[in-house]
């Protein structure tokens, strides 16, 4: 078990009061576990906050109460209940009336219901998401180290596994074996279901690894990230076993360069739509816009997908801090797919890129 320091989470409370004060809230009802861990430094399966200027409380049934005496930030007062944590709310809330904000993006219509159920009359309930997100979309140095480490983690793993070599082994094989490299290097496991799809599987963006051996003459699209201490990595390289053809090594080479285009137009400021259409353009003008369907980027950290985006839809604009992929791709189907990702730091004076790895065109065995 870890935890960022106690100063961090207790400055992280007082940056969501603000934005609380701004949205007429008096309390947060904060159920979402992702965001009970950034705010309160516990990693366990159930848990709750209620923060108020007056009150920051944390509650956990008796399975977690050792765990969270060790991880949870001791400003807050540690409440024991049973399993179903939110009956114990009306002992928690102070008197008078009150806007209770709650997480309407993670709160089902039954959670809901409850929820007014058990609350006294003078309390209302305000719907309030994206509070805590609009906080996490800015990391902090402790944050990124943490990522970074993920990232050294994995890149490790990958390398490994392409030492061992790729042909003869299937696919799923393969992404077991990735998963347990990257646990031997101390990752907590891995930090999404690693993708390995060789030929005309890699044509379909989210494969699902099968028990199909890698085959001479294959491209073989691997994406894959480590967990560590909680954060997220994202990578994704396209290796070849063996020869391939020369349309394949066009394609790479369009892919790698519209990729480059995206790690240059990521910058404070940029929009997260523009920065899409910019790689978007160099694959179209080569004449396979319709073979990139997915958006260019996400945001990573906690959870493997957050804001900001980079996409056709993006209503975002980068800030310092933010770290987002970058992960255009090209799919042919029946033929072959290749994708090339990043994980990018944005900062003023220019951006970190987390990932170590070569992205020239790999042969391996």
């Amino acid at each position: 078990m870890s935890r960022v320091s106690t100063g961090t989470q207790t400055d992280r409370t007082g940056r969501l009061l603000a934005e609380m004060a701004g949205a007429d809230v008096d309390l947060l009802l904060v159920t979402d576990l992702t965001n009970v861990r950034y705010l309160t430094g516990y990693s366990g399966s159930n848990g709750l906050a209620l923060i108020g200027s007056q009150l920051r409380v944390f509650v956990t049934d008796f399975r977690y109460v050792e765990q969270a005496a060790e991880e949870v930030d001791p400003t807050f007062e540690q409440v024991h209940a049973l399993q179903d944590l939110i009956d114990s709310l009306p002992d928690l809330l102070p008197e008078g009336e009150l806007q209770v904000g709650f997480d309407d993006a993670h709160t089902s219509v039954k959670a809901h219901a409850r929820l007014r159920e058990l609350l006294p009359y003078h309390v209302d309930l305000t719907a309030a998401g994206g509070l805590v997100e609009h906080l996490r979309i800015l990391k902090e140095p402790s944050e990124v180290e943490a990522m970074a480490a993920a990232t050294r983690i994995a890149d490790e793993a990958f390398t490994a596994l392409l030492e061992a070599g790729l042909r003869g082994r299937t696919e799923r094989e393969l992404a077991l074996a990735l998963e347990v490299e990257m646990r031997r290097r101390g990752a907590d496991g891995p930090s999404f279901t690693s993708i390995v799809a060789a030929g005309p599987h890699g044509a379909l963006p989210h494969a699902q690894p099968r028990d199909v051996a890698v085959a001479d003459g294959d491209l073989v699209v691997i994406d894959w990230g480590a967990l560590y201490q909680g954060y997220c990595s994202d990578c994704t390289r396209t290796v070849a076993v063996g020869r391939v053809d020369e349309r394949a090594r066009e394609a790479y080479d369009l892919v790698l360069r519209a990729q480059l285009t995206g790690l240059e137009a990521v910058e404070v400021g940029g929009d997260g739509r523009e920065i899409d259409a910019a790689v978007r353009e160099v694959i179209a003008e080569a004449g396979h816009g319709e073979h990139f369907g997915h958006g260019l980027g996400h945001g990573v950290g906690l959870e493997i997908h957050e804001a900001p985006t980079l996409s056709k839809r993006s209503t975002d604009t980068l800030q310092a801090d933010t770290v987002v992929t970058v992960e255009p791709g090209v799919y042919l189907p029946g033929a072959f797919g290749i994708r090339i990702e990043d994980l990018v730091v944005v900062r003023e004076g220019g951006n970190r890129i987390l990932t170590s790895l070569d992205k020239e065109l790999q042969v391996v065995d």
